[in-house]
């Protein structure tokens, strides 16, 4: 698992490592890192280092001494390198001095706006020292006329300007890099909503934090990581014993559904999977391996259930949800069945004390169950897990898995394909499964996600699917993250 720490969390190790190192030297390193990266990203796309030109866009604090710094480095390459003050009077001090003996060139915004303009416009490479950590809100006028003059690559120093670095919220004008470049460890900006998009590609460097850090705030999920978790049959094992996953999903009028999430759960084990509900027929269709029938009551015995998609509101949807809820056996609840939740708080009172219950709500759902999203995604989740003392997993294009306990998880998506009717009934589908095989329901529900949104990438291979298509390429994922997870055992 890879950590992200909050910014009180970064600054309190930054102070414990300052009492042993001189801030000077982090500095260094952070810089270094910068203008490592960027002399590759200038090879990458021009093809050499030396001769280039590269513009920094330079704030006040210490963002701006690392992109100063970094500038030293890249002058010392051979670089032609521009520094675009933006709040020329609190410019980093020692570090303008060391770019100017470089041979670095100033110019300062305002009074040098049509020279900065022309230096960012014609760079190879800009470097984003605008705001910190500290930052907030969006880029000012002045900044964000110069980042929108940017044609080459963008590198960020630590978080990209105009991102909220905890939230990853994007209030306004903001930097939109190809590469960002942080110190420690990952932040939340890093791996949220919109900062998720502006990051790009994000390197973290080591500048001595690592034993000052502590336990993570947020972690994700990588594919080996998922990989070791998901289940895989033994010699041992028979379709009992790999655990036996109930579908209660779909109506007359919303058959695909039940379709698309009694899919989900097939292809994600290999054990059995039993359906119960209208859709009958056309999953038996699509699906022979499955024990179909028209009733709840008629499904047999479970180790998890999946209840919601296609279900419908109406009172034969709330009572199918109310038997579920009933079996003391772990629980995904996603569509309808949130929707039923959040309007009938007495369904509650259905659910076996302490009995594992996952919610999928996507940003509307969500708002009917716990109130408005809001900018911070991740503190919403949690209250919501906490409050219902539920695992919540939080749709959007960085999904957010929140348990009871105050542990988060998060998965960045590569793409929005995904984004399509019926993909989330193969969603639940997918964590149905792990619940049934015994898969602790926080993990089962981020790598169900994780798996999900690979499944879409492969799919799609760049232009639009439906859920179909999506589901059909879920062995693949499989496949995918057990080979990671055998690459790193």
């Amino acid at each position: 698992m890879k950590g992200v720490w909050t910014v009180e969390r970064v600054r309190a190790a930054e102070r414990r490592v300052f009492e042993r190192t001189p801030e000077a030297t982090l500095m260094r390193r952070a810089a270094f890192a910068v203008g490592v990266r960027s002399a590759e990203l200038l090879t990458e796309h021009t093809g050499a280092v030396s001769g280039r030109r590269v513009a920094l866009l330079v704030g006040a604090g210490n963002n701006g001494g690392d992109a100063l710094w970094a500038g030293v480095f890249l002058l010392h390459r051979g670089v032609a390198v521009t520094a675009a003050l933006l709040a020329p009077e609190r410019t980093h001090a020692e570090g303008l001095v060391a770019f100017r003996r470089a041979g670095g060139r100033i110019v300062r915004v305002p009074e040098d706006t049509e020279a900065a303009h022309v230096a960012v416009s014609t760079a190879d490479l800009v470097i984003d020292g605008i705001v910190g950590l500290s930052g907030r809100g969006p880029l000012r006028p002045p900044a964000a006329e110069l980042v929108n003059l940017v044609t080459g690559p963008l590198v960020a120093v630590d978080v990209p300007s105009g991102v909220d670095p905890d939230t990853g919220a994007v209030a306004g004008p903001a930097v939109n890099a190809d590469v960002t470049v942080t110190f420690g460890g990952r932040k939340p900006g890093h791996v949220l909503a919109d900062g998720a998009v502006c990051s790009g590609a994000v390197h973290v460097v080591d500048i001595g934090l690592g034993d000052e850090l502590g336990e993570p705030d947020l972690v994700l999920l990588d594919a080996a990581d998922m990989g070791a978790l998901w289940p895989v049959p033994g010699p041992e094992d028979d379709k009992y014993t790999q655990g036996v996953v109930g579908v209660a999903a779909g109506s007359e009028t919303y058959p695909g559904a039940a379709v698309l999430a009694t899919g989900a759960a097939v292809l994600a084990t290999s054990g059995m999977v039993r359906y119960a509900g209208p859709a009958a027929d056309a999953v038996r269709t699509r699906w022979p391996e499955v024990i179909a029938t028209g009733s709840i009551n008629d499904a047999g015995r479970v180790q998890a259930w999946v209840v919601g998609p296609g279900l419908g509101t109406g009172a034969a949807g709330r009572e199918v949800l109310a038997t579920v809820l009933e079996k003391g056996v772990p629980v995904c609840a996603d569509a309808d069945a949130i929707n039923l939740l959040a309007a009938e708080t007495a369904l509650w009172d259905a659910r076996e004390p302490d009995t594992p219950l996952v919610l999928t709500p996507h940003d509307r759902e969500f708002a009917r169950l716990a109130g408005d999203v809001g900018d911070d995604r991740v503190a919403a989740a949690r209250r919501a897990a906490e409050r219902t003392n539920c695992v919540v997993l939080l749709k959007g294009h960085s999904t957010v898995v929140a348990a009871p306990d105050g542990r988060v998880l998060v998965n960045r998506a590569r793409g929005a394909w995904p984004a399509t009717a019926g993909s989330g009934d193969v969603l639940s589908g997918l964590i149905g499964a792990l619940l049934a095989s015994g898969v602790e329901p926080w993990l089962a529900a981020g790598c169900a996600a994780g798996v999900h949104e690979l499944a879409g990438d492969v799919a799609a291979d760049g232009a639009p699917i439906g859920a179909s298509a999506l589901l059909a390429a879920v062995p693949d994922a499989v496949r995918m993250v057990r080979a990671a997870a055998a690459a790193s055992a």
